[in-house]
């Protein structure tokens, strides 16, 4: 595992996104923990990934499940304490796992100790620490800003007489990166973690930290254009120029990154949600070498699944991001499951967990992985009075929010709640995921937990696909190819991303096309044309 060392461990590498709360119960109180984590590292390490990525387990109200911080340098009693999170660091290494935290930076709790300062007068030493600006004259809010989780981005705060800022809920105050007090407090909170020994850092809303000065109204967002946000939600219907992504969150993250590179080999990704301009912010944050190392986006976190989609955001990456570096993800706790997505109805959701896989283990990129695909669990159908997730609340039934796709962890099939705890579950565990538990998928050689395993391994053994170049070659509509090469290694990559049988014809040139093993692979070769059934895949080696 020494090579696990080097400084540049991220690039291509393979990270599992742990939802703690719903990953493994120890203590019997229906939601999971650290030591539940610790338990199961083992079965992390055995899909062949390189690093987990731990969502909030920080100290906190739970208002949004983690995500509003009221203590970052403490654990939450729910997950465990600071020795259990030690404990945790240290089986993951001996295990040759590193480990990313979530840091949630651009806002914390209102219960903060911080913000309770702020909120207090205008005049403490903390006045400015999160973002307060006076009424208009009539009274209503500072400028037309919209929370994602609904109604304005201000709430009115009556000891101070001003609004403040929430881009989320409004338990969720946002900080105000203009004061670089904030900036030294958040970054020593980085320090902290960075100490006890952890790896990396997942950013989350990397670019909602600096916001317009001028606190400047958004312009309406022309409608039928590319967007990541839910047409259930008016946030949708601005062009978010001056409430998040300013020029001057550069400069923190070149702060950031100076104090990772003081503890050697660390690394950051950032979460980016910027509409159709995603993909710039990438570039900008993850250039230079100066800033993030990688990045992440939602534009293959859509419902959008076709070749065309793919490769388009794959160019779109290469085009815009010159020396920088993209990790792909096709679930997480944030959106629904791929399976779901992109399966049509009636059809075969396992066959699409295991041509997702194989093509996600192909892109040029690191890759994310959401603890339960591996399993091929669906979205969760819940019921309304189940629901925990406040986004899906506000906005029922247009939108359903996001608890469908941070249901339990399945590990036993034969045991109540499938193993993941002895008590109640603070979300319902689906029969239909029970069913999928891993004791049963370890089991079948033929499972889509056996062949994450099996794809994950090919990957790992061959650096054209993790750190390879990538060139894009000409196919219909419905297959996507591409070549990926590294050292003395080209493998051709085909995919036939629809429900129909389709053919590819090897370029004149191209040499020799030799299948290279890769697991799953059911694409015949007959002289210079390939054969693709629906949802074919075929890695080949070009010699």
């Amino acid at each position: 595992m020494a090579e696990m060392d080097k400084s540049d461990w991220w690039r291509g590498g393979v990270i599992y996104q742990v939802y703690p709360r719903s990953f493994q119960d120890t203590t019997g109180d229906g939601s999971g923990d650290l030591p539940g984590v610790t338990r199961r590292v083992a079965y992390i390490a055995s899909l062949g990934v390189d690093a987990i990525w731990l969502s909030p387990f920080f100290k906190s109200p739970m208002a949004d499940m983690g995500y509003d911080v009221s203590d970052y340098c403490a654990v939450d009693p729910m997950f465990g304490t600071l020795e259990d999170f030690d404990e945790l660091i240290a089986e993951a290494h001996r295990h040759g796992l590193k480990v990313i935290i979530d840091q949630v930076l651009s806002h914390s709790s209102d219960r903060h100790p911080w913000f309770i300062e702020s909120r207090a007068s205008r005049t403490n030493r903390k006045s400015d620490w999160y973002v307060w600006a006076d009424a208009k004259p009539d009274g209503t809010a500072p400028n037309n800003w919209l929370s994602i989780f609904g109604g304005p981005a201000w709430e009115w705060d009556s000891t101070r007489k001003q609004y403040y800022l929430h881009n989320f809920l409004a338990s969720q105050p946002d900080l105000n990166f203009h004061n670089p007090d904030v900036q030294d407090a958040l970054l020593e909170t980085v320090r902290f973690w960075l100490e006890r020994g952890v790896d990396g850092f997942r950013l989350d809303t990397v670019n909602f930290y600096v916001h317009d000065r001028q606190l400047r109204d958004n312009p309406p967002f022309p409608r039928g254009r590319s967007n990541d946000i839910s047409d259930a939600n008016p946030y949708g219907y601005q062009d978010h120029l001056y409430d998040k992504t300013q020029p001057e969150n550069l400069d923190f993250l070149r702060r950031f990154r100076t104090l990772l590179d003081e503890y050697g080999a660390r690394a950051a990704v950032g979460e980016v949600g910027d509409g159709e301009r995603s993909l710039r912010t990438v570039a900008a944050y993850t250039g230079g070498g100066d800033k993030l190392q990688m990045c992440y986006t939602f534009d293959l976190l859509s419902p959008e699944f076709s070749a065309v989609h793919v490769r388009e955001s794959v160019e779109a990456f290469e085009n815009a991001v010159a020396d920088g570096w993209i990790c792909w993800a096709f679930s997480n706790h944030d959106v629904i499951r791929h399976v779901s997505r992109w399966t049509k109805p009636g059809g075969d959701t396992d066959a699409m967990a295991r041509f997702s896989i194989a093509l996600l283990a192909c892109l040029r990129g690191s890759i994310c992985l959401y603890q339960g695909e591996e399993l091929g669990l669906e979205e969760a159908e819940l019921a309304f009075e189940d629901l925990r997730d406040p986004y899906g609340i506000r906005f029922w039934p247009g939108f359903k929010g996001r608890d469908g796709c941070r249901t339990p962890m399945v590990w036993n099939s034969g045991e109540p709640n499938g193993g993941f705890t002895t008590g109640k579950p603070w979300l319902p565990v689906p029969e239909s995921h029970r069913v999928r538990a891993v004791d049963v998928q370890e089991e079948d050689g033929n499972s889509v937990l056996v062949r994450y395993r099996d794809v994950l391994a090919f990957r790992k053994e061959h650096p054209a696909l993790s750190i390879g170049t990538i060139e894009m070659l000409d196919a219909g509509k419905d297959v996507l190819a591409f070549v990926r090469e590294a050292g003395n290694e080209r493998l051709l990559c085909l995919f036939n991303c629809s429900g129909g049988s389709d053919e590819w014809n090897i370029p004149a040139g191209s040499g020799a096309v030799i299948p290279a093993g890769f697991p799953g692979a059911e694409a015949p070769i007959d002289g210079s044309r390939i054969s693709l059934p629906p949802f074919a895949v075929l890695v080949a080696r070009l010699e």
